[in-house]
């Protein structure tokens, strides 16, 4: 059962401080490598998002003793020797990271496993992954021949590969890597484009040698990964809505705390600063694998800029509320270089576009991306999510500018990456 939300905000200044919820991408490889780790890991600032606890159930599947209350969360286990086989399909629900990530760890485990999810995640192109696992010796099967779960993964001796990765994905590398940790010899990725990379940082942190040099990564295989703790930062993932929101709406100032500062994932801080956001960023000086930072954005003005190449990688998930912030800048933005948007969650190139142009938005979909012209008054209208966490709150964030109310078809779906989203926006209004 879905929730429609009708969302009337404009006029409302937004005004506070709020600490959004922890990284997806770091939460979900806390969970993977402190299954694969032996000993006790602990984590502070967990995402408890669908996504993340399908993760967690996965490996209860596979046997290892899992706590979790809230953001903190116990690991306890006897490392990936002693992971038991399910007894059932693992699920994956809507979570991409899981299922990909997941077929690189099991691929060289003993580990007989079949992953399955939502129809979502039914349409989305595992190949990427598996023509690499396969040239390491991994034996997947599934439907169209792997390109789509169900998949079905049985572990064996893989060997090293020394792969360069064809499209720009943290998800392919991550994978690769994983199952070179339980390949003979030493495995290399090489990247023409720099992606995240907290799997590589939070590899280190359990205890693997990992080089990573100008673009190449390298590990030796056989290496066991030690517990550790792990302390995720916010999600600029998330972030990126209050700060397009602050920019935004008239007579606002946010402040951000603990916000994920991974010089792999600010290019949306740079595209702020690129369109002119009054925006202010004071790094965190603690000690963690993940750099961190409060950052404070102010009602802006805005100018369009040109989006695209080695930048896109590093805000692929921000694109569909860039594309409202374009809406609101003086001139032209231009995204381009964005195809990977296609296969996320839905067709999001296609998504944004429909769902701003029923908002009056002066915005057109290329090949590539798309162009937008602003200044634009929007105005409500009835839109759909299509199921995508970041299409509802783009569509939630809109309402703060648009004449008139804004419908959600179905809002639960925000609950997959920002469960404590509608809180949120509601505590700065006050």
């Amino acid at each position: 059962m879905t929730m429609q939300k009708i969302v009337q905000l404009q006029g409302q200044s937004l005004k506070g401080t709020i600490t959004v919820p922890g990284d997806k991408s770091i939460s979900h490889r806390s969970i993977m490598f402190g299954s694969m780790a032996k000993g006790k890991t602990t984590v502070t600032g967990f995402l408890p998002g669908e996504d993340c606890l399908r993760t967690i159930e996965a490996f209860k599947q596979m046997g290892v003793k899992i706590e979790q209350q809230g953001t903190d969360v116990t690991i306890e286990s006897e490392g990936m020797d002693a992971f038991q086989e399910p007894m059932d399909i693992l699920y994956m629900g809507n979570s991409g990271t899981t299922t990909r990530l997941l077929l690189g760890l099991l691929a060289g485990s003993h580990v007989h496993a079949v992953l399955s999810g939502d129809e979502s995640i039914a349409k989305r192109p595992m190949k990427r992954v598996i023509n690499p696992l396969r040239e390491m010796g991994a034996h997947i099967t599934g439907r169209e021949d792997g390109q789509f779960t169900p998949i079905a993964v049985k572990g064996t001796t893989l060997q090293a590969i020394d792969y360069t990765l064809p499209v720009a994905s943290a998800q392919v590398k991550s994978a690769v890597l994983l199952a070179g940790l339980n390949a003979e010899g030493t495995t290399i990725v090489r990247e023409k484009e720099a992606t995240r990379d907290h799997t590589e940082l939070m590899l280190r942190q359990f205890g693997v040698n990992i080089d990573t040099t100008d673009g190449v990564i390298s590990l030796a295989g056989g290496q066991k990964l030690t517990a550790s703790h792990v302390a995720v930062p916010g999600d600029i993932s998330s972030a990126a809505f209050f700060l397009v929101a602050g920019a935004i709406t008239k007579g606002s100032e946010i402040t951000l705390e603990n916000v994920g500062l991974n010089k792999t994932r600010t290019g949306i801080i740079e595209v702020l600063e690129a369109m002119g956001a009054n925006l202010e960023i004071q790094p965190y000086d603690h000690e963690h694998a993940e750099p961190a930072g409060r950052v404070i954005i102010r009602t802006s003005e805005l100018k369009g800029t040109t989006i695209g190449g080695n930048l896109i990688p590093r805000l692929i998930d921000e694109i569909p509320i860039i594309a409202l912030l374009a809406t609101q800048a003086e001139g032209t933005t231009i995204i381009r270089d964005a195809e990977e948007l296609k296969v996320k969650e839905t067709n999001r190139l296609d998504a944004v576009v429909a769902e701003l142009s029923k908002l009056g938005a002066n915005i057109t979909a290329t090949e590539e991306g798309m162009i937008i012209e602003g200044p634009t008054q929007l105005h409500g209208a009835a839109l759909k999510t299509y199921g995508d966490h970041r299409m509802g709150m783009m569509n939630a964030i809109a309402s703060l500018i648009t004449e008139g109310a804004v419908t959600l078809d179905d809002a639960d779906c925000i609950a997959v990456s920002y469960p404590t989203f509608f809180e949120d926006l509601d505590s700065l209004m006050k």
